[in-house]
C-alpha cells in the first residue's frame, strides 16, 4: 500500500486550483471512500489557494443515510469547517428497488438533484466548477466493461443513446478536469489513484467514511471487480490505462465531451 501525499497532488494539480479563484465550485460528497479523500485534499487546497467551496450530498440510497450516519459524518466534517449540505428526497428506496438496475435508477433521481442545485446556486453557469470522485479502479472497470460487452463510439460525433451513451459517460470520466464549451468546469481530483491506496490513506489519516454498505452494489460491475483487484493485489497506472483506452478503445478526443450542451450533459451524461 502507498499513502497519497498531499503536497504531491498539491503541485500536480497547481494550476487546475489556481483558477478556482472567483468560481463557484460544488463539491459532490457521497461520504464514500473516493469523495472523503477528495474533500481532505480539497479543503486543505481552499486554505492554500483561497478559493471556497460547498459541499453536498445526495442523501440516496436512504439506507445508508441514516440519522446517526449524517451526524457521524458531520460532526467529523464540521470541526473542520465544513458544513455538509445534506438533500433529502421524496423518493424511497422501494422506487429503484424493483428496477431493471437500480443503480441507474439512483443515478437518475441524484442527476435531478443536482440539475435542481445549480439552478437554484449557480446565476452564470461560467462561474460553475463541479468536483466529483472517481478513482483509477473506476475506469480500469469502465474499459474492461467496454472491451466485454463491446461498446465503443459508433462514429466520432456522440449519439446519446443506448451503447453510444454509454461510451461517452464513460469516456468524459476519464479526463481530470474537462473544460466545456458554455463555460463550467468539471474536475475529478483523485482519478490517477488506485483504491487500496486511498484506502491505506483514510485509515492512515483517520477520516471516517459511510459505513452502511450498498444493498444493491451488487448491481454494479465496477464494485465486482474492485473486489477482484483487492484479492490479487492488482495496481494500475493511469497514464499507462489512459493510452490503453486511446489506442483499444479509440476514447474520443476530449473536445466531443466539451461540445455536449449543458442540458444533455447534466442530464445524461454526468
Amino acid at each position: 500500500m502507498k499513502k497519497i501525499e498531499y503536497s504531491e497532488w498539491k503541485n500536480d494539480y497547481k494550476s487546475i486550483l489556481e483558477s478556482f479563484n472567483e468560481k463557484k465550485v460544488l463539491f459532490g460528497f457521497s461520504g464514500g471512500k473516493d469523495s472523503s479523500l477528495a474533500l481532505d485534499f480539497v479543503l486543505r487546497a481552499k486554505n492554500d489557494f483561497g478559493f471556497d467551496f460547498d459541499v453536498h450530498t445526495g442523501a440516496f440510497p436512504i439506507h445508508r443515510y441514516t440519522t446517526a450516519e449524517k451526524r457521524r459524518l458531520g460532526e467529523y466534517w464540521s470541526a473542520r469547517g465544513v458544513d455538509i449540505i445534506w438533500h433529502d428526497f421524496i423518493e424511497t428506496d422501494d422506487e429503484i428497488k424493483n428496477t431493471n438496475n437500480p443503480c441507474l435508477s439512483c443515478q437518475r433521481i441524484r442527476r435531478g438533484l443536482l440539475k435542481s442545485i445549480i439552478a437554484e446556486k449557480i446565476d452564470n453557469i461560467a462561474d460553475l466548477v463541479l468536483i466529483t470522485s472517481y478513482s483509477l479502479w473506476d475506469i480500469v472497470g469502465y474499459s474492461l466493461e467496454h472491451i466485454l460487452g463491446e461498446i465503443f463510439l459508433d462514429s466520432k460525433v456522440p449519439k446519446i443513446t443506448g451503447n453510444s451513451k454509454r461510451f461517452i459517460e464513460t469516456t468524459q470520466r476519464f479526463y481530470p478536469l474537462i473544460r466545456m464549451n458554455e463555460g463550467y468546469t468539471v474536475y475529478r481530483p483523485i482519478i490517477k489513484y488506485n483504491g487500496c491506496d486511498i484506502i491505506y490513506t483514510l485509515e492512515k489519516k483517520g477520516i471516517p467514511v459511510l459505513s452502511i454498505p450498498c444493498e444493491f452494489k451488487e448491481h454494479r460491475p465496477k464494485r465486482v471487480l474492485e473486489r477482484y483487484y483487492e484479492e490479487m493485489g492488482l495496481r494500475f497506472d493511469y497514464d499507462r490505462v489512459f493510452e490503453f483506452a486511446k489506442r483499444a478503445l479509440e476514447l474520443p478526443d476530449i473536445s466531443v465531451c466539451t461540445s455536449i450542451d449543458k442540458d444533455t450533459y447534466l442530464e445524461e451524461v454526468f
